[in-house]
């Protein structure tokens, strides 16, 4: 099954949907790859410490994620969007109850692999680091279903 939209989700949309949207970006160019956040800091770019652990990628990543500003999620982003990715159960269901029609279409970034991802914000750099690796471990089967 192909995913034309992506839409990744975390809470403030500052950490770790922003990672998880710049991977995707990189492995999938000619996608819709857009991230929110049920309480987004609107407005902000991603968190230093977020950009900190990416900068041992390649400069396509870097750019992504210097260029991340956070928004809300909307009915209209969920309307759009082929799949609807998650950081942890609690998010996929304050989706689907607050928009039905998203049952179906949201799903754990972590699905796959039965992983939530920590909220690495206000922690030290080893947090990010481990939500970083979580969601690349995380995002390894998506890539055999998402085409």
């Amino acid at each position: 099954m192909g995913f034309n939209n992506i839409l990744v989700v975390c809470v403030g949309n500052i950490c770790r949907s922003p990672i998880a949207a710049t991977f995707l970006m990189d492995a999938y160019p000619d996608k819709h790859i857009e991230s929110a956040g049920l309480s987004a800091v609107i407005g902000h770019g991603a968190d230093s410490k977020a950009l900190d652990v990416m900068t041992a990628f390649n400069p396509t990543i870097n750019a992504n994620m210097n260029k991340h500003i956070a928004k809300q999620i909307s009915e209209e982003l969920t309307v759009k969007a082929d799949l609807i990715l998650t950081m942890s159960t609690s998010q996929s269901k304050w989706i689907e109850d607050r928009w039905p029609h998203c049952r179906g279409k949201t799903f754990r970034i972590g699905y796959w692999i039965d992983q939530d991802i920590a909220d690495p914000y206000g922690h030290d750099e080893r947090a990010f680091e481990t939500a970083k690796q979580n969601i690349i471990d995380s995002l390894g089967p998506w890539f055999n279903k998402i085409r």
